[in-house]
């Protein structure tokens, strides 16, 4: 089982960096920095300290203009290490959370596999 650590960003949807939305922004350092990847997920639902008097969701009928987006990176100490400084600098109005994990089974795509696998 291999060790890694995880690192969990949380802003708002309205979040931006130099003109662009902070986790869209934080995917593409991620990528050129060359972390091993990086996922963003969009809230359904949720408030925050900056804005715990509201919360914001995601009905059809309502357009909310600060849903949650959560951003995780999973990479090696060093790399999320390396990494975490420009997040820091990047992340203004949220927070970021940390974590080392255990990794029992990633299976990177691979040209090589079996003739039985389909990709659905």
């Amino acid at each position: 089982m291999k060790t890694l650590e995880r690192l969990t960003i949380y802003v708002g949807e309205s979040d931006r960096w130099h003109g662009k939305p902070v986790y869209l922004a934080l995917v593409e350092k991620a990528q050129q920095r060359g972390l091993a990847g990086a996922t963003v997920t969009r809230g359904v639902v949720g408030y925050g300290k900056r804005n715990h008097h509201s919360i914001h969701t995601a009905r059809i009928l309502e357009l909310s203009s600060d849903l949650p987006m959560v951003i995780t990176i999973i990479d090696t100490a060093d790399a999320i290490a390396a990494f975490l400084p420009l997040v820091q600098e990047m992340v203004v109005g949220g927070i970021v959370v940390q974590e080392t994990v255990s990794v029992p089974h990633h299976a990177p795509v691979s040209s090589d596999r079996d003739e039985n696998y389909t990709k659905t």
